[in-house]
């Protein structure tokens, strides 16, 4: 076999299953291989998959050029508590503002649910006495005694990290530098965190919080990330491994270890990126993403075939600043539990049964009803299991667990099923709702896009409840955010605070901010080795009426300071009619930061997907699926992979394949289009 690099993988890391798919550049062959994931270890279903799909593809180790991974290991380390211990360096008066904060709720008519635990207590806090003002004027300098005393109070501290958050570092780096350099000197194998280097732009909290989130994470993910590089580096010597960010673009190990805060949500948005990849080929291009997965349904909006990104969000509790893909996660997925409430209703989620045991039709010990065991009593799910049989369902059990919880409510069985896909669907369709139609959008004007393990299980359920009338089924569902990392481009953000009143500000300001990111971004490239024909930026001014608290992202094309004070206002009025629904031209407007995001570009190429078009069919067979209380009705089932483009599948129909099954309602209606995905039309 030839050893040329030639091959490219992407691996996704989700609470259930771990998903591999590779794709050949030359001729755009594409294999793929599903395995349970290992939460106490991910790497291990990593590793063991890769060696997995070599051997079930017969691909030479050596010819795999880029392994492109997204990793849940930040978020889980969040939800679990079990970082690094960081200390914290602030400005001399701000010890406390970790605590502080913006002293808002976090459940405004909850009085018992407050905000977590600091992931700094108060006596790993110290105070440096130095102070910078706006514009980075310095009022008190940092002298080196100051910084030796910091450095010893850091060293008895026996932490494994330090953040360093000083105020006003965005617009004077050079206090935390020093210390940093300090810290280095002193304590070689201390991780550090700084402020201007995380997340250098105003909101001294969040930039605080964000700084404290990434020292927090860096312990982990620096054990993560060494040991998977060198075992991958084993197993196909010359692999460069990226790691997908929040806002879907691939950053180097070396990078997510200084920046771990930047994969928090890194596998949703890759599910992003495989969407508009294939959305840049479909007809309808406005999409409402649905990626439902064992624990969770994360949900998107794209216009256009491009995603909405925000800077601000909230993670496990805590506020973060970062460039994200706008995803809205809910607590429902396959393996979300159903239970009685005090008040005596049924619930499903947020409690999840995980990947182990898992669900009861798993067979692995699971006990408690879950919405995958309501659809295998329902016979959505087929008896010879998932992952094409290699992996059998145990009916028995679902119909065990399912029935004791049928018993409690004093209903017949299905009618429990059927009561636990409802609540899940109502979850799903409210997560919808907070991104459309809380925004000034309407769903039905939308394509749902499902994808995920059971994204296309549950998509027409869901698009009733919406009004939505058309579906998308990618032709590898379960595998798509694995299929998104493939195509993933490499992206670094880069950030300048610079507030200019538009109607009076100096816009040479804007000029200068623009420029200097535009060198780190020529400084970023050469250290990426990005060819210049692959080499891309997008420029974007974050704006805002005077007096308002939070921005809006506006895109320039051009140096911001030569567009013009009027056609800057015009288009952030636009911007904020559409997000809001109205504007006000009279109103004055600034501009807050200018925000560079650096793209280096990867193939394109369509994926070849091979159907054995010329194999006879299997007979047709029929099951009995449950879809509304009254009766079962008989649903025709189709395997997959004997679809090719013309087909049309009418419901009741069951429709499964390797890494996912799609249940068309009665009235529903499938078509196969060129690119093999299922176009769904619901009947009203």
């Amino acid at each position: 076999m030839s050893t040329a690099l030639s091959w490219s993988v992407g691996v996704d890391v989700g609470g259930t299953f771990t998903d591999l798919v590779a794709r050949e550049e030359n001729s755009g062959r594409f294999v793929r291989h599903k395995r349970p994931s290992t939460p106490h270890d991910p790497a291990e279903a990593i590793l063991s998959g890769l060696s997995e799909l070599c051997a079930l593809a017969d691909i030479d180790p050596r010819t795999i050029a880029s392994l492109s991974h997204g990793t849940t290991v930040a978020t889980n380390a969040l939800i679990e508590k079990r970082g690094g211990t960081v200390a914290l360096i602030v400005t001399e008066g701000f010890r406390d503002l970790l605590e502080i904060g913006r002293q808002t709720r976090p459940k405004i008519y909850d009085f018992q649910t407050d905000h977590p635990e600091p992931l700094v207590p108060r006596h790993l806090r110290f105070e440096a006495r130095e102070r910078i003002t706006v514009g980075g004027r310095i009022i008190t300098p940092l002298d080196d005694g100051e910084i030796a005393r910091l450095v010893a109070a850091v060293q008895a501290a026996g932490a494994d990290s330090c953040a360093i958050c000083l105020l006003f570092s965005f617009a004077e780096p050079d206090h935390e530098r020093r210390i940093a350099d300090a810290l280095r000197a002193a304590m070689p194998d201390l991780h550090l965190s700084l402020s201007s280097e995380v997340q250098p732009e105003f909101r001294e909290y969040e930039r605080l919080s964000t700084t404290v989130l990434n020292a927090y994470l860096q312990p982990v993910m620096t054990s993560y990330l060494a040991r998977l590089e060198r075992e991958a580096e084993r197993l196909s010597p010359g692999v460069r491994l990226g790691i997908n960010q929040s806002s879907g673009g691939l950053i180097s190990g070396g990078r997510a270890r200084m920046f771990p805060i930047r994969t928090a949500l890194s596998g949703p948005a890759a599910g992003v990126a495989g969407t508009i990849d294939i959305a840049s080929h479909l007809a309808r291009r406005d999409l409402i993403t649905l990626d439902i997965g064992g624990t969770s349904s994360d949900i998107a909006l794209i216009r256009g075939a491009r995603a909405a990104m925000i800077h601000e969000r909230w993670i496990e509790g805590y506020p973060a600043r970062l460039a994200s893909v706008d995803i809205n996660a809910v607590g429902a997925g396959g393996g979300s539990i159903a239970w009685i409430d005090a008040d005596g209703l049924l619930k499903v989620g947020p409690r999840s049964a995980g990947a182990y045991p898992g669900p009861a039709c798993y067979g692995r010990g699971g006990d408690q009803p879950t919405v995958s065991d309501a659809n295998m009593v329902l016979g959505r799910l087929s008896d010879r299991g998932l992952l094409g049989g290699a992996m059998p369902l145990d009916r028995a059990a679902a119909e065990r667990v399912v029935g004791r919880l049928a018993d409690e409510l004093g209903l017949p069985i299905e009618r429990t099923a059927l009561g636990i896909i409802d609540v899940a669907v109502a979850n799903m369709a409210r997560g919808i709702r907070s991104v459309s139609i809380e925004r000034g959008h309407n769903p039905a004007e939308f394509s749902l896009f499902a994808f995920g393990g059971a994204g296309p299980l549950h998509a027409s359920a869901v698009a009733r409840q919406l009004g939505i009338s058309h579906i998308v089924v990618p032709p590898e569902p379960g595998l798509l955010c694995a299929q998104g990392l493939i195509v993933a481009d490499r992206r670094e953000d880069f950030v300048r605070t610079a507030p200019v009143a538009l109607a009076r500000g100096d816009l040479a300001r804007l000029g200068q901010a623009a420029a200097e990111l535009r060198e780190l971004a020529r400084d970023w490239f050469a250290a990426e080795q990005v060819a210049p024909e692959d080499q891309a930026t997008e420029m974007r001014l974050d704006m805002r009426y005077v007096g308002q608290n939070f921005e809006l992202g506006v895109a320039v094309a051009d140096d911001p300071a030569t567009v013009g004070r009027d056609e800057l206002a015009e288009r952030f009025h636009e911007a904020h009619a559409l997000a809001y629904g109205f504007m006000n031209p009279q109103a004055p407007v600034e501009v807050v930061s200018v925000r560079l995001a650096a793209v280096g570009r990867r193939p394109r190429s369509r994926i070849a997907r091979a159907r054995e078009q010329g194999r006879d069919r299997e007979p047709a067979r029929l099951r009995p699926v449950w879809y509304a209380a009254d009766a079962p009705a008989e649903a025709l089932l189709h395997d997959r992979a004997h679809l090719v483009p013309g087909d049309v599948v009418a419901g009741p129909a069951i429709i499964e394949q390797l890494d996912t099954t799609t249940v068309l309602f009665p009235g529903d209606q499938a078509l196969v289009d060129d690119g093999f995905n299922l176009l769904i039309t619901v009947q009203a």
